[in-house]
């Protein structure tokens, strides 16, 4: 019997990528795992692969930009299952450029994604475990939320605002047996060819920055998940150890 036996998980942007990863960890260790995303079919194909595999996973189509969406995944969660243990706000966007070059559309639609998300998210969730008596809310945040590189600043201020949410929600759930935490990732390789990733944030050379696969991260995120109810990671910094981070400007 996997740790997470029994207990329901949401995981946005649970399609592909670093959401992918983690779902498919939490379902591993017996979750049932409910996906969230824009896009059907890539959520559709993943519950099949998911269930191929022995794992338990439905998708729930969302735009989690959209509150009434949003208000509809967990209502449509908490009916079927009749409770949610776990949420991962994982659903992002990566969009930037120089600050005085930067777009409003192209902010909104970065802090939009990023935070309002997740705040929705998160809101609807606290309604759900303090009903139930507990819950955990695995926030995935960045390594840009303490050192920003240049040219990023949407993005930036987006992780900076989850570490934000994520002790504004540990401070509110602590008394309801609710914990938040906050997962912030280095350099990931996912699906996104690194020649795009360096296109859109402009680092020329990203393609050869070290990188962690999203396994890796994912293990770190499954451990928040799996931690007795009365224990907490608050914060976890999980980065390749040749990555430029320390004093990087």
């Amino acid at each position: 019997m996997g740790k997470l036996e029994g207990k329901i998980a949401i995981v946005t942007g649970g399609g592909s990528g670093i959401g992918k990863g983690i779902a498919a960890g939490l379902a591993a260790e017996g979750a049932q795992v409910v996906i969230a995303g824009r896009r059907a079919e890539v959520l559709n194909q993943t519950v099949r692969e998911f269930t191929e595999s022995g794992f338990k996973a439905i998708a729930i189509p969302t735009d989690i930009t959209d509150e009434a969406q949003v208000i509809a995944l967990f209502a449509g969660a908490a009916e079927r299952f009749q409770r949610v243990d776990i949420l991962v706000n994982n659903a992002g966007v990566v969009d930037g450029g120089a600050l005085e070059e930067l777009s409003a559309a192209t902010w909104d639609k970065v802090i939009s994604t990023n935070l309002r998300g997740p705040f929705l998210c998160t809101r609807s969730a606290l309604r759900i475990m303090k009903a139930q008596g507990g819950g955990r809310i695995i926030n995935i945040g960045s390594i840009s939320a303490q050192r920003p590189r240049v040219n990023s600043g949407a993005y930036a201020v987006s992780k900076f605002g989850i570490w934000g949410l994520t002790q504004s929600t540990a401070l509110e759930g602590r008394a309801h047996g609710i914990s938040a935490c906050c997962l912030h990732p280095g350099n990931t390789q996912v699906e996104i060819s690194d020649e795009k990733v360096g296109a859109v944030t402009g680092i020329t050379d990203y393609i050869r920055e070290p990188k962690m696969q999203v396994k890796e991260i994912a293990e770190v995120a499954v451990l928040m998940a799996t931690l007795p109810a009365h224990i907490n990671m608050l914060e976890a910094i999980v980065l390749p150890v040749k990555q430029a981070y320390l004093g990087r400007g």
